[in-house]
């Protein structure tokens, strides 16, 4: 009787039990169940063993969706839907280039998404810069394979060449174009991504060099000799496909229509297993739910993960979820995207809802605190979110430590084998506790 007549005071006084007084013992047992569980390594494996890479307009992404979908049905997810989304579809062919002049060498490439196809043979000028590239003028670039060869700084700064390279070469009547690759430096390996190619500029053949291929190529540059590049690409963009959003839902129990979404995006590039980039943020956030429904726990609010459509060469996911949407988008609370690999989560980064939802969000990262994934900090979201954030969704993305995403990011190397377990597991049970909290609180995020 003593404690409930401190509560009553408590109250009385205003004083509210905190956050993490109110979901510690819970949360323990969501990080217990998801430390221990084996069924999203499983269901990862099979996405990538045995579907493997799925760009968008694929047999293989859709095989990817069909599969989603009866899996959320399995796993006992309620509302089970896979919107249609018309999808971007590129096709790569086949590719190769190789050094003709000042000697005759393979080069290690890979093609970049939405480039051009041709077979183009012609001399090389090198640029480290766009301002080297317009000073160099249509003069010196006309005909020409341009090569960017900046010293790699960050996907940020570097994937600027990949991004905007090609079209920018080709204005100034670039034949094609090879590029450092927007990764950090591996043995043997490039990687590929979307370019874009402004309206009224036709795609041009563009490929990632690997750095062995490129560093010979500075080699011979810097013998003052001509050097020579043929590059060959079957690389087409057809009309747009059938594609699909995946989706299912732990259903609130008192406020069904506030929703948490969470997720990251079904579709990765067509090379390697797509494990990292993103196969790992499906299945963790489906992983996430399928463990809060393993203790029996139906939060008050509506949990709804989304496997997103097309996020690499055309965001046409979560355009299209946006416009499904209408007018119920004033019922998200917060969309968290999952879309950095699934290396050790060490926190997220929030954006919107003001000082009041990122000083909750901290409260709720200390739950998160034992394994190191509790560090919240302001500035966060992602691509398949961005419709929604751009409409006042406040949006959160998942932060990692490991540090060797980009490493194996857009090239053969994201395969299973790269998904440590332990590191996966932590971010199921990251993904699991914000969504919980989140869809429990008794008022809602940023209020």
């Amino acid at each position: 009787m003593r404690n409930f007549g401190l509560f009553l005071i408590c109250s009385c006084l205003g004083f509210s039990q905190t956050i993490e007084d109110r979901y510690r013992e819970v949360s323990a047992k969501i990080i217990a169940e998801a430390l221990k569980d084996e069924g999203g390594m499983q269901k990862l494996a099979y996405l990538c063993d045995r579907i493997g890479n799925r760009l968008s307009g694929s047999e293989g992404f859709m095989k990817a969706v069909a599969w989603s979908a009866e899996t959320m049905k399995k796993e006992g997810l309620e509302n089970v839907r896979t919107p249609p989304v018309k999808v971007v579809h590129w096709v790569r062919g086949k590719e190769s280039a190789e050094l003709v002049a000042p000697f005759d060498r393979p080069l290690g490439m890979l093609g970049l998404g939405m480039s051009g196809g041709g077979d183009v043979t012609a001399e090389v000028v090198a640029v480290k810069s766009f301002e080297e590239l317009e000073k160099l003028g249509r003069a010196k670039v006309e005909g020409k394979i341009v090569l960017y060869h900046p010293p790699w700084v960050s996907y940020g700064v570097t994937g600027a060449f990949r991004r905007s390279g090609p079209s920018r070469a080709a204005k100034l009547g670039a034949k094609g174009v090879l590029i450092r690759s927007a990764g950090i430096p591996q043995p043997n390996t490039a990687h590929t991504g979307t370019t874009g190619f402004e309206d009224g500029v036709s795609p041009i053949p563009a490929a990632a060099l690997t750095e062995e291929s490129l560093t010979m190529l500075e080699r011979a540059l810097a013998s003052g000799e001509k050097v020579v590049v043929r590059m060959r690409s079957e690389a087409k963009t057809l009309p747009d496909a059938d594609g699909a959003n995946v989706m299912g839902e732990i259903r609130g129990s008192e406020k069904p229509d506030e929703v948490i979404v969470l997720g990251g995006h079904l579709d990765s590039w067509d090379v390697g297993q797509g494990a990292q980039d993103d196969g790992g943020g499906v299945i963790a956030s489906l992983e996430a739910l399928v463990v809060l429904k393993k203790l029996g726990l139906r939060p008050k609010r509506t949990i709804r993960v989304v496997f997103w459509a097309n996020e690499e060469n055309g965001t046409r996911g979560g355009n299209a979820y946006r416009e499904m949407l209408g007018d119920e988008i004033k019922n998200h609370v917060i969309a968290i995207e999952m879309d950095g690999g699934a290396e050790r989560p060490v926190g997220m980064g929030v954006t919107g809802g003001g000082a009041k939802a990122l000083e909750q969000m901290k409260a709720i990262g200390k739950l998160v605190e034992g394994f190191g994934a509790g560090a919240v900090t302001a500035g966060g979201g992602g691509t398949d979110i961005g419709p929604l954030m751009k409409d006042g969704v406040i949006g959160a993305g998942v932060r990692t430590g490991g540090g060797r995403y980009f490493e194996w990011h857009h090239t053969t190397a994201d395969t299973f084998d790269k998904v440590n377990a332990e590191d996966f597991k932590k971010n199921v049970a990251q993904l699991a506790v914000f969504a919980y909290v989140l869809a429990d609180m008794d008022v809602r995020l940023g209020r």
